[in-house]
């Protein structure tokens, strides 16, 4: 890894893909701004990174304030300018029973649409001026079709897709690096309440370590593992009626919100 990155904002870095790029970007020289919203959990991460030479601030947040991350993302950007900043929290909830409650909709959609908008905004505002800087948000290989086993997390996981991409282009011309991070199943706390086969999952350093070299190399979609790649890509040609056959037989998850990277 190179050393591009000296200040970097993660949220939901208490666990899965988000405290895995914690680890993977501590080192000397490197100040690690990492939120969650459970401070035991987020104290691991915090002191394994402090270990490997980072200079670490960790902080239990809700990304959905809007006031309070705006403060929270200015207060780390006095500190030290943020190079790169990822928004990773994200929560899920299980289908089993009668579905999504409204209320699971809501609050899935706060925090992985509003809560990813609450973190990039006020970063982007700085980066501006600086001229200078690199946004990551992370979606999901479940963004490019709704499924019954999980329609808001999938709706909201597109919407911050197509927004990144969106973004990309918009903010090129300001010197702002713009990545969409769009992994298959990866081990994190949502992963391991999922009782149904996950095809192709990774482990969260592994997946950890293809994102970092995605975001070095600004590629604009860092998609993986490779199989899903290609396999999403057959079923964008398939016919609705397969499409439809086939995620009527997707396992539904167990009822209750699940929390990723909180």
């Amino acid at each position: 890894m190179s050393f591009q990155y000296h200040a970097i904002l993660i949220t939901g870095a208490s666990s899965g893909i988000g405290a895995a790029l914690a680890r993977q970007f501590a080192r000397t020289g490197v100040t690690l701004f990492i939120s969650g919203r459970d401070q035991t959990r987020l104290r691991l991460v915090e002191n394994e990174c402090r270990a490997a030479g980072a200079n670490v601030f960790a902080d239990v947040l809700d990304v959905t304030v809007r006031e309070t991350m705006a403060a929270y993302v200015s207060q780390c950007d006095e500190i030290a300018p943020l190079s790169l900043v990822v928004a990773n929290a994200g929560i899920s909830a299980g289908t089993g029973g009668d579905g999504e409650s409204p209320d699971q909709v809501r609050d899935i959609f706060a925090t992985n649409v509003a809560g990813a908008l609450n973190t990039i905004d006020p970063a982007i505002e700085k980066m501006r001026v600086r001229g200078h800087g690199q946004i990551a948000v992370v979606a999901s290989q479940a963004s490019w079709r709704g499924l019954p086993s999980a329609p808001a997390y999938c709706a909201s996981k597109a919407a911050i897709r197509t927004y990144g991409e969106g973004l990309r282009g918009a903010l090129a011309p300001t010197g702002i690096k713009v990545n969409v991070i769009c992994p298959g199943f990866v081990k994190s706390r949502i992963t391991d309440a999922n009782d149904f086969p996950m095809p192709f999952f990774m482990q969260a350093d592994k997946a950890a370590r293809k994102i970092v070299q995605g975001l070095e190399r600004n590629k604009g979609m860092i998609a993986f593992p490779w199989q899903m790649n290609i396999l999403i890509g057959m079923l964008k040609m398939a016919p609705q009626w397969l499409l439809d056959l086939a995620a009527s037989r997707i396992p539904k998850k167990t009822s209750g919100i699940k929390l990723i990277g909180k």
